[in-house]
């Protein structure tokens, strides 16, 4: 029931309760100071060892913090390689009709990983498990012959030599790249095909062998998207959530085909094989693949 008196009453409560606090805490902390007996714990309002935090060392030992800038713009897009000019046969499964929409290019991405994996990823992992030129030239012959698709052959050569030209230029402190630079661009013995070159390159900056191959998996999932955002297929914030939810396909395709011998590359999927073969005869194209 509502009272007159008690409404009255309240404002002078809360007064009096104000001018307790003001005046009788800091009278009693300042008699603790003086007095030199501890603050109980109780009645700290911070504690210094509640806002401690264990201290953990920002670099992992044995890792060059300066290394992983190198390593991050290997797989920046911006890096000039000329892989956003080649579409993986997209191009060629639009006009076709076999992609049209959102979820056919989901489908199309994850066979295209699949078929990453099963045969390049072994020419990445070999290569960057032993970044040596002689070791790259045997790998960069195996596949130009393992490859009969011209269309994606020719992908493979202009994206590993852009990507070979580049890497010099750009991480001129490993004298490795120029050596490789100076003896073999230009000379007819070897294609600079993409994956094996990738490989190299990754190795030469201190990727391991697992990394490396993450890595070109998720290089080959980023120009696929980008491909279809350039084709109107997709906008780009759909294509940052379709990635989004590809990424654990992509990790699973990568586990899958991880760790294997060059003698064990094989096709996976001879249609998208036969898609991007069609692409030089597409009467009005955007890509080059």
């Amino acid at each position: 029931m509502y009272s007159p008196i008690l409404a009255q009453m309240v404002p002078q409560v809360l007064s009096f309760l104000k001018s307790c606090v003001l005046n009788i805490v800091p009278s009693t902390l300042l008699m603790l100071m003086e007095s030199g007996s501890p603050v109980s714990k109780k009645s700290r309002l911070f504690h210094s060892e509640d806002c401690e935090m264990e201290e953990v060392p920002s670099n992992a030992a044995g890792v060059n913090p300066s290394l992983q800038w190198t390593q991050w713009q290997i797989l920046d897009s911006i890096l000039p390689t000329g892989g956003f000019a080649h579409s993986y046969g997209l191009e060629a499964a639009m006009q076709s009709r076999m992609v049209n929409n959102q979820e056919d290019l989901k489908s199309f991405v994850i066979q295209v990983l699949d078929n990453t994996g099963s045969l390049l990823l072994p020419f990445v992992y070999c290569a960057s498990k032993s970044p040596d030129a002689a070791g790259w030239v045997k790998l960069d012959q195996l596949l130009e012959a393992t490859l009969t698709n011209e269309v994606a052959r020719k992908a493979s050569t202009s994206q590993g030599s852009a990507l070979l030209r580049v890497a010099a230029s750009v991480f001129t402190e490993i004298q490795a790249l120029q050596d490789l630079r100076r003896t073999f661009l230009g000379s007819k013995s070897v294609s600079f095909h993409h994956a094996p070159i990738f490989g190299l390159i990754c190795g030469l900056v201190g990727f391991d062998s697992e990394t490396a191959e993450r890595a070109y998996m998720f290089v080959t999932m980023r120009d696929v998207f980008s491909a279809a955002t350039r084709l109107n297929l997709i906008g780009p914030l759909a294509a940052s959530v379709l990635q989004h939810q590809v990424a654990p396909d992509a990790e699973r395709m990568m586990q899958k085909w991880r760790d294997r011998d060059v003698s064990e590359a094989s096709q996976t999927a001879p249609l998208l094989d036969a898609l991007q073969g069609c692409h030089a005869y597409m009467f009005s194209r955007l890509f080059c693949s």
